[in-house]
């Protein structure tokens, strides 16, 4: 899995890092970011959710292939 933040669609909700807070955080001006590892969703089944719950979509999972 692969997970994406479009910055310039944020509006820093916070919805991705209440659904998932193992993959998400806020930084220090209130918007959406993986933390360390998070890139790939480090397995966890909520962030899939998490991109669900963004009010705006700017959060895109996909699947990789290997």
């Amino acid at each position: 899995m692969h997970i994406a933040i479009d910055r310039d669609v944020c509006i820093g909700a916070g919805q991705c890092a209440l659904a998932a807070p193992g993959v998400f955080t806020q930084d220090d001006d209130g918007y959406s970011t993986l933390l360390p590892g998070g890139q790939d969703g480090g397995g966890d089944p909520m962030a899939r959710e998490a991109a669900r719950a963004c009010p705006v979509a700017a959060i895109t999972v996909s699947e990789t292939t290997s």
